[in-house]
């Protein structure tokens, strides 16, 4: 049976690597995303597209108006990889540190955490019962830090959102789990590439002596919503090569 796939920020880096690989798999996948020209040239065969904000409640129940006419109110996988780094976010107008802290704080939260509690309550009666999936991207700086200490604490709280979302779900069949990338290239993540210095410190780190790829996560997102991780559920799967364990 085809399967319904939602993956919120899947027109760039992870998300599409995701979207690329579920949908050869035969699955209809949904992209979401801020940008419509973005999600309309990502190229993704028989793709549909809707352009949200969703940091934005009444965006959000757009979206699940368009799942309830498009998808016939199903979604079997729903793909947490829409943030990024608030640092990229338009800033604050002012040089008041305080107004800078809140303002950094605040878009991290907003654009990580909020995102993904708005979509996961919006379509939460949507999802497949049994087999639904829901899959958030965490990441490394939750459990190591970060010199982003306000994106690292907005990747760290989808922690018990997810860990309570596996007890509430689990009865009827649906599995909720976290994947906590390290550094990863071609994500656009740092709105460019990653000073020289930085990246061969973080690829030092691992154990496998290369940088992460958007394909290596979405192939384990892939996985995770796949029948064979049918009992696999409130877990955090670190893919980072290593590096979480540090050298």
């Amino acid at each position: 049976m085809t399967r319904n796939v939602v993956i919120s920020g899947g027109g760039t880096g992870i998300g599409l690597a995701a979207a690329r690989t579920f949908a050869a798999g035969g699955d209809r996948v949904l992209l979401l995303g801020r940008r419509r020209e973005v999600l309309e040239k990502a190229g993704v065969p028989g793709a549909l597209v809707y352009a949200a904000d969703l940091t934005e409640p009444e965006e959000v129940r757009g979206v699940r108006e368009f799942v309830t006419a498009e998808l016939g109110g199903r979604v079997d996988v729903l793909i947490h990889s829409v943030g990024g780094n608030g640092a990229l976010e338009p800033p604050v107008a002012s040089d008041d540190p305080l107004d800078v802290i809140a303002h950094d704080w605040t878009v991290n939260f907003r654009i990580n955490t909020l995102t993904a509690a708005l979509l996961t309550e919006a379509l939460r009666d949507h999802l497949a019962s049994p087999g639904g999936r829901v899959l958030f991207l965490s990441s490394i700086t939750a459990y190591r830090g970060s010199t982003s200490s306000p994106y690292a604490a907005s990747k760290a709280a989808l922690h018990p959102y997810a860990h309570e979302l596996a007890r509430v779900l689990g009865p009827r069949g649906i599995t909720v789990n976290l994947v906590a990338p390290g550094y990863v290239e071609d994500t656009g993540f740092f709105g460019g590439s990653a000073p020289e210095d930085r990246r061969a410190m973080w690829i030092a780190e691992t154990s496998t002596g290369r940088a992460g790829t958007p394909e290596d996560i979405a192939e384990t997102l892939h996985w995770l919503a796949s029948p064979a991780a049918g009992h696999i559920t409130s877990q955090v799967i670190q893919v980072n090569g290593g590096a979480e364990r540090g050298r």
